[in-house]
């Protein structure tokens, strides 16, 4: 039977990310807590699509989504929880506005979001490594073009990492401002999101 609204998903790999792979076959664990949202996986594969498919997925397809569906939590008298779409291990209820991109040959966005690359800060006296609310499209839903440089609102940004790249899923309601390229830009990547992979 088919839910009504939500997707059923399951996780690609596990549902926390921990450990990443180092000199070969030896893991180097980076996580032990369950809350720390850091480490949640958050792409999925889409197991069945429901009776209204809003946002015309398919079964099969990779999708980006809210770390809050794999996530365990406790409850007041400290007992282990799993969130409230969990059915069992291989299998989690998606809500729509808990999805923000899914892949066809590439990633697309879904309406009303935009991912957006951080920039290198080119301030020598800032302590900053990347330039505060200003990036470069990524993805988009189509509002705006790969490439394009904006600026965000303030805590707008919602940090992802997806395929070796670490970039934020912004609202686009939240992006303010076109900007002209300076000729000086520099896209911000740190070492660990190249290597640690923590999305995918």
């Amino acid at each position: 039977m088919k839910p009504l609204y939500e997707y059923v998903i399951k996780p690609v790999g596990q549902r926390y990310n921990n450990s990443i792979k180092v000199d070969g076959d030896k893991s180097l664990i980076l996580n032990t807590e369950i809350f720390n949202h850091g480490y949640i996986n958050r792409k999925a594969v889409i197991i069945s699509v429901p009776v209204n498919n809003v946002h015309k997925l398919q079964e099969g397809q990779e999708v980006i989504v809210h770390h809050n569906i794999f996530r365990r939590w406790h409850n007041v008298k400290g007992i282990e929880k799993n969130s409230r779409g969990f059915l069992n291990e291989e299998e989690y209820l998606a809500s729509p506005d808990q999805m923000y991109m899914y892949k066809t040959a590439t990633w697309e966005c879904i309406n009303g979001y935009t991912f957006v690359k951080p920039l290198k800060n080119k301030d020598r006296f800032s302590s900053n490594a990347e330039q505060p609310l200003v990036g470069v499209v990524k993805y988009s839903d189509g509002t705006f073009l790969p490439t394009q440089l904006v600026g965000f609102t303030p805590s707008s940004e919602y940090e992802f990492v997806v395929d070796g790249e670490r970039l934020y899923r912004v609202m686009n309601k939240f992006i303010t401002i076109e900007y002209e390229y300076k000729g000086d830009e520099e896209e911000y990547n740190p070492g660990w999101a190249e290597s640690c992979r923590r999305v995918n």
